[in-house]
């Protein structure tokens, strides 16, 4: 159910049923699947219509076309992103050197799933196309976990647990640890650490960005 109710805010045009939420959702999960098995450019609509089901009129009714259809898989896929990595800091919950660094584990361990770095990949190619989805993916994907981290710097730098006068430099800073690791993965390079190593990198990494934000 609810996945059933997330797509209020992906469908153009909300679906009044249950049979029509099920509807929506088929031709999302379809596209999904398809386009990861063969390429955006490689799938037709009426690809998508006999893998899921329903009729092209669906499509258009819910998703208007075929990028609208793409821009909502890239939103369902980052709301499911958000819900299981990018949690609220919560004081007293767990310190805030562990919720760095258990949020850059949690990144990195999403993007090691293959189906994940498979639709990274696929993103990066269909954004070469289009500028517009370019900019929306921007904003409602990098940028956006970066406001998220940049409030809980703000947040724990209020409480005068660690110096951030600029979070947002920071939170771009901070994500940095990652970016050797999240393209080696985007270019299939493979691992050349085990799961320890990582996380000792990252321990590591987490201690020298919180030594730069050491209260006066």
């Amino acid at each position: 159910m609810q996945e059933l109710a997330q797509l209020d805010s992906l469908a153009r045009d909300t679906p009044q049923t249950k049979r029509g939420h099920e509807r929506c959702l088929a031709l999302l999960l379809s596209a999904n699947e398809l386009f990861l098995k063969h390429g955006y450019d490689a799938v037709s609509l009426d690809d998508i219509v006999n893998h899921a089901g329903g009729s092209k009129a669906s499509i258009y009714k819910f998703f208007g076309n075929k990028e609208g259809l793409f821009t909502a898989i890239c939103d369902y896929r980052r709301e499911q992103f958000f819900k299981d990595i990018c949690l609220p800091f919560e004081q007293g919950k767990e310190n805030f050197k562990s919720y760095l660094i258990n949020t850059l584990i949690n990144f990195h361990r999403h993007l090691l799933i293959p189906e994940n770095a498979a639709f990274m990949r696929l993103i990066l190619e269909r954004t070469q196309h289009n500028p517009e989805l370019a900019l929306y993916i921007h904003e409602q994907g990098p940028k956006h976990i970066q406001s998220a981290i940049a409030c809980a710097l703000e947040k724990a730098h209020s409480k005068g647990i660690l110096r951030c006068e600029h979070p947002l430099y920071s939170a771009q800073f901070y994500f940095g640890i990652l970016r050797n690791l999240e393209w080696r993965i985007l270019m299939n390079i493979p691992a050349q650490e085990n799961d320890q190593e990582t996380i000792e990198y990252i321990t590591y990494c987490v201690d020298r960005f919180l030594e730069g934000h050491q209260p006066r």
